[in-house]
């Protein structure tokens, strides 16, 4: 807020209507511009009394007309709004004779008179000097300024024989307007109810600058109850919010739709979520879901706060994997039994557990965690050996998963140490070659190119010995399967050039140094 100070400004009087209760619409300063247009000189008469209203004529409001008499030229704004009091009088508005061309707009006046109150009984002013030159002369009521704002109760202890008080460099002299006439208004919720967001927001700044305590209470019960539009307009709620915290005004029922009162809420929340979806039959349902959360957990991974909880949240993902684990275990060794009659309700838990690691998978890997699932996966050779052994419709889900695992390796999404990758490739890769063909047309989520590129890139990161010899193996097959084989053409004619071409050793003439 602008300094205050003691002064006489030369305003020309421009009445505009306002209820005794406060009830009006306070244009912007443009709009202030817009609505006074110069006059001729008008006519004026003595306003006639009002009639005593009866409780039938409560809801009507009657203004009177002044008649013309010769009087200097003045300026009138009517007001755009008008509420009914049935206990004071109300407000009276001058009516010009005749209509004049409309002026340029930076030919008009900015000087503005508002009254408050029942009219002629004002004992004081307050003067708003806001930006380029706009100026409002506020008559108010002494006892009301006291009552309302600690601000003004504390200017008018200081001189108690103060009449007119300046307000310098206001920054929002149409807000100031509106919260000195919300200190008339008896049903004050009722009046915020009919405005947005941003402009309570307003309203709660001068409010807090002004000392006016209830006027900043109704704003935050509104901000507690209205739904908020969007992450921009709750980034300004919340942060002027916490700045009234900060002050000692009492703020938790706003906050408490941001900001859990138990610490350890999210990851508990995490972790329940997580295991709903994991355990869910519904397949739009849970692919909906997974994609949800897929999607705010990297949002989560991307804000420098969540470092904190990094580790706790990898634990429980992993916690999930294995349990994920031993239940695929568990339908293998069902699945592979000879007499097993249900065998399709269990192809159909493995399609679920196949497909819940495969999320989990996506979920460490966009965390950066994901070398511990390579190793865990390369483990499973019980797993891979009951491979073989079940019908290729049930079993190829597991397959995507190595798929994914080298997708992973051969972007550097997934960096496992070399004894893992020589592992994984061992233990998954004829499975998944064996697999190959069903997966090129049963699996509309298989990229094949994708694959073989991860594969190919897999290999060529393990020692030159161990790439001849899974690319040697894989000669076999694919000259024996061709397009039901992975096509490894690019990452054997690497093996072959770093082993027959250009080989480190004879081109550098010196011996391969010891590890």
């Amino acid at each position: 807020m602008g300094d205050v100070r003691q002064g006489q400004t030369k305003i020309q009087n421009v009445p505009i209507a306002v209820t005794p209760e406060g009830f009006w619409c306070c244009p912007t300063p443009v709009g202030f511009q817009k609505s006074l247009k110069p006059q001729n000189p008008l006519n004026k008469l003595k306003p006639s009394s009002p009639p005593p209203k009866t409780s039938s004529q409560k809801k009507a409001v009657a203004v009177s007309e002044r008649k013309a008499v010769p009087a200097p030229s003045k300026l009138v704004v009517s007001d755009a709004q008008q509420c009914n009091d049935p206990e004071r009088p109300p407000p009276s508005t001058s009516v010009p004779t005749q209509r004049a061309p409309r002026p340029k707009l930076e030919s008009l006046p900015k000087k503005v008179a508002i009254e408050f109150g029942k009219p002629g009984t004002c004992d004081m002013k307050v003067v708003l000097l806001g930006k380029q030159g706009f100026c409002v002369k506020l008559s108010v009521h002494r006892d009301v300024l006291i009552e309302k704002s600690s601000f003004f109760a504390d200017k008018l202890s200081e001189q108690s024989s103060l009449s007119c008080l300046q307000v310098d460099d206001c920054e929002d002299v149409e807000i100031y307007v509106e919260t000195v006439g919300l200190m008339y208004c008896k049903e004050m919720k009722q009046r915020l109810m009919k405005q947005s967001v941003s402009r309570i927001l307003r309203i709660l700044k001068i409010a807090e600058s002004l000392g006016f305590s209830s006027c900043i209470q109704s704003c935050l019960e509104y901000l507690e109850a209205v739904p908020w539009n969007g992450e921009e307009e709750e980034e300004k709620v919340i942060s002027t919010v916490l700045r009234l915290q900060g002050e000692g005004i009492g703020v938790n029922p706003v906050l408490k739709r941001v900001s859990p009162d138990i610490s350890n809420a999210p990851k508990d929340t995490i972790s329940h979520i997580v295991e709903l979806v994991l355990k869910s039959n519904e397949e739009r349902g849970r692919r909906e879901m997974k994609s949800i959360v897929l999607k705010l957990l990297k949002e989560n991974n991307s804000l420098p706060s969540s470092a904190g909880s990094a580790d706790i949240c990898n634990d429980m993902i992993y916690n999930s994997c294995r349990s994920c684990l031993d239940s695929l275990l568990c339908l293998f060794n069902q699945a592979a039994e000879p007499d097993f009659a249900d065998k399709e309700s269990v192809g159909k838990h493995i399609a679920l557990e196949a497909d819940n690691l495969s999320w989990l998978l996506e979920i460490l890997v966009d965390k950066q965690a994901a070398e511990d699932f390579a190793l865990m996966w390369a483990n499973q050779q019980e797993l891979a050996a009951l491979h073989g052994k079940l019908p290729i419709v049930f079993r190829y889900h597991v397959s995507c998963i190595s798929g994914r695992l080298y997708v992973g390796i051969g972007r550097g999404e997934v960096l496992p140490s070399k004894n893992a990758r020589q592992l994984l490739l061992q233990t998954w890769l004829q499975p998944l070659i064996n697999d190959y063909n069903w997966l090129q047309h049963g699996c509309r989520s298989f990229d094949r190119k994708l694959v073989e590129e991860g594969i190919g890139r897999t290999i060529l990161t393990l020692p030159l010995e161990d790439q001849q010899s899974i690319l040697l193996s894989w000669v076999g097959s694919f000259l024996k399967t061709g397009d039901g084989c992975p096509n490894l053409q690019r990452a054997f004619e690497v093996w072959w050039r770093r082993t027959f071409i250009r080989p480190y050793v004879e081109g550098q003439g010196n011996a391969m140094p010891d590890s």
